[in-house]
């Protein structure tokens, strides 16, 4: 396959190939942001029982239907009780007991009434003491009730459901403190171009330090992966063939960053097609126009462009969509919000132009700003930019004030715009 293809086209084409990857039981913290794997039920009622929902004092509601501030109906504090503890006792008429927040509701109590609206007639409002109260309550008042959140065996976090930082907390406190949660896809990446040195060195002539290896990792790490940066390939046939050979036994996905285009040293399409089945070469997008995708030994392989702007385009708009799939994520696009251009903005490529951008608000909505260099030779402008705005195909221009699509870069693809 050699056609050029759409985004739109080359996301489902890619998304087609991949599938959740197996299950692995972690601790409850680090299920956090990871993906539920399994129905995950609660061994108790959540709360245990019910309890006052504030400092206060467990009264029978129906004693206080006739207070008020100019005959208010007055009880003998009989007993007290903190979180922790219990009173099983009982309360007669003309009497009350003094509850702390969290502490069991006893059962001769049907209301709670906050510490702050109660008088104190005599004492200090603890057991032995005599207080008044001005106005009714409701029957339940201030009370959380046994099992309000999740019943013994319910499912309180559903297959497929993405945890929290809240969630983690739930799940604690409904006694699961393991999660089977689908596996992070480990990440082959290999940076092909003889001209390429490790970035710790400085270039002599002629030689450019790797900075894609790195930022492709970090792009897969955001993404939830576990990245492996290979040693740099050479531009030959067989180095690039042996890397990915050997990186397909050990790796879930394989990702590679230059010779995705026809010249004499770009070989990631004949290596993929020579070693496994060639998918897709082309997208109808700019930056990012060469991208290459196969299986070889069933195991995905994606060839990105060299240049940094295109690399990192391609790996957002499509690498990081099937990745996320392996994961058990059931969203795959970033959000997108419509936003005024701030100038004028010319258009001589009749392809899907992502322009580096900075997405502000102000009071009639979105400004977005390109950046003024949108060369795919630099990662500067990206490091700056929040958004990418979207230039559909044609020819069109668009003057400043025209509103645009802008994807967000800096939010979660779960957060529904």
């Amino acid at each position: 396959m050699t056609e050029m293809i759409s985004l739109e086209e080359a996301q489902a084409l890619v998304l087609a190939n991949v599938a959740p990857l197996s299950t692995e039981v972690v601790e409850v913290l680090d299920a956090v942001g990871r993906v539920s794997a399994a129905d995950l039920a609660s061994d108790i009622d959540i709360a245990p029982f019910a309890h006052s929902a504030m400092d206060g004092f467990a009264v029978h509601a129906a004693e206080l239907e006739s207070a008020s501030e100019d005959e208010p109906v007055k009880l003998d504090v009989i007993a007290e009780i903190g979180a922790g503890e219990v009173y099983d006792g009982p309360i007669e008429a003309g009497q009350c007991v003094r509850i702390m927040t969290g502490a069991p509701v006893p059962d001769a109590a049907d209301a709670v009434v906050k510490y702050e609206i109660v008088g104190i007639v005599s004492g200090d409002g603890k057991p032995g003491s005599r207080v008044s109260f001005t106005a009714p309550t409701k029957l339940r008042n201030n009370i959380r009730e046994a099992g309000e959140e999740a019943h013994a065996g319910e499912v309180i976090v559903h297959t497929g459901e993405v945890i929290t930082s809240a969630g983690v907390g739930f799940l604690a406190g409904c006694g699961v403190l393991q999660v089977p949660v689908y596996r992070r896809p480990k990440v082959a990446i290999a940076a092909t171009g003889s001209e390429l040195i490790d970035p710790s060195e400085v270039p002599s002539a002629g030689k450019i330090r790797n900075s894609n290896s790195l930022a492709i990792a970090a792009c897969a790490k955001a993404a939830g992966c576990i990245p492996t940066i290979l040693p740099i390939v050479e531009d030959t046939y067989e180095a690039l063939e042996k890397t990915v050979l050997d990186a397909v036994e050990t790796y879930d996905f394989v990702v590679t960053t230059g010779g995705a285009a026809n010249g004499d040293f770009d070989f990631i399409k004949p290596v993929v097609e020579g070693t496994g089945e060639l998918l897709m070469t082309t997208v109808n997008m700019r930056p990012g126009k060469a991208q290459t995708f196969g299986l070889v030994k069933g195991k995905p392989v994606f060839g990105l462009p060299g240049n940094p702007a295109a690399a990192y385009c391609g790996f957002e708009m499509i690498v990081r969509q099937a990745l996320r799939k392996m994961q058990g994520y059931s969203h795959f696009n970033r959000p997108v919000v419509r936003a005024r251009l701030s100038q004028d903005t010319k258009k001589k490529d009749p392809r899907r132009i992502f322009l580096r951008a900075t997405l502000t608000k102000d009071d009639e909505g979105y400004l977005v700003t390109p950046a003024q260099n949108q060369s795919s030779g630099l990662f500067g402008p990206i490091q700056r930019s929040n958004c990418m705005a979207i230039m559909p195909e044609g020819l069109e221009s668009r003057a400043a004030g025209s509103m645009i699509d802008c994807m967000l870069l800096d939010v979660s693809e779960e957060v529904l715009i």
